[in-house]
């Protein structure tokens, strides 16, 4: 990967612009993934097992790559914005990031969501042998055939809720993180697009969040005799999302580019 490829990526019009900024990153569950820059780019260039294999050189020589025409690139815009790189305080810069980072995890909100993903992952140590008995279950029905049982819808669905609460599980914390820094850096710097990025981000939590809830709610009509358990999961969960609502109040409203408006096919 060099610096002409990537522009001619960024150039393609096949693209939605910035589609990848404010996405959950399942790109296996994701209906824009042929107007989606950075899955053309992973397509691309990491296009063999090796080069997806993050225990062989052939990934981490790719991944160089990228850097190196990303970082050509950036050395361009900030020339032609008057920016000089040489003139950074990297001292001062190294501070403020540590203040910022602290203020980050001293949010009520990226707290509590790291708490769920501790939560989540509890439930999931704590039931393993009850979801491996469960799958047993559901496959002896299959194999007796059963008379109006559906042991292969009712696994699918199960599946579908685990993969959905594993997916989100730590990305929630993440997105928070991010939509906190957003916020703390634009009362800090007093720039216009940190806040805008800080409630795309929240958004992303938001939906997260909101998608978590539904599949703990499966869960628990799946499996009654978790109830005690799960309805603590959402409580915490409806806890947080009531946070993120109130600490970031135009989040529902931003517009991701590609999955909030219409673009053309």
């Amino acid at each position: 990967m060099d610096k002409e490829q990537l522009e001619r990526l960024a150039k393609d019009p096949r693209f939605i612009p910035g589609i990848y900024n404010y996405c959950d990153r399942w790109c296996e569950r994701c209906p824009f993934t042929s107007r989606c820059m950075n899955y053309a780019l992973s397509e691309e260039e990491f296009d063999s097992a090796e080069s997806k294999d993050m225990n062989n050189h052939a990934f981490w020589d790719k991944l160089h790559g990228v850097f190196h025409a990303t970082l050509e690139m950036v050395k361009e815009s900030a020339e032609e914005m008057g920016i000089d790189l040489n003139a950074i305080d990297y001292e001062e810069c190294a501070k403020q990031e540590e203040l910022v980072h602290k203020k980050v995890k001293d949010q009520p909100y990226t707290q509590d969501a790291f708490a769920y993903a501790e939560m989540a992952s509890n439930w999931f140590d704590s039931n393993e042998d009850f979801l491996q008995s469960k799958a047993e279950e559901l496959l002896t029905q299959a194999q007796a055939e059963i008379p109006a049982a559906q042991p292969d819808a009712d696994a699918l669905k199960i599946q579908d809720y685990l993969e959905i609460i594993r997916w989100y599980q730590h990305q929630i914390y993440v997105k928070l993180c991010r939509a906190a820094s957003g916020m703390i850096r634009g009362e800090l710097e007093d720039v216009e697009y940190f806040p805008q990025d800080a409630n795309g981000s929240a958004k992303v939590a938001i939906l997260g969040i909101e998608r978590s809830i539904a599949a703990w709610g499966g869960l628990l009509h799946e499996f009654p005799d978790q109830e005690n358990p799960i309805l603590d999961v959402l409580v915490a969960l409806k806890k947080l999302l009531r946070q993120v609502d109130a600490a970031f109040p135009d989040a529902r409203a931003f517009v991701r580019p590609g999955f909030d408006e219409r673009t053309n096919s």
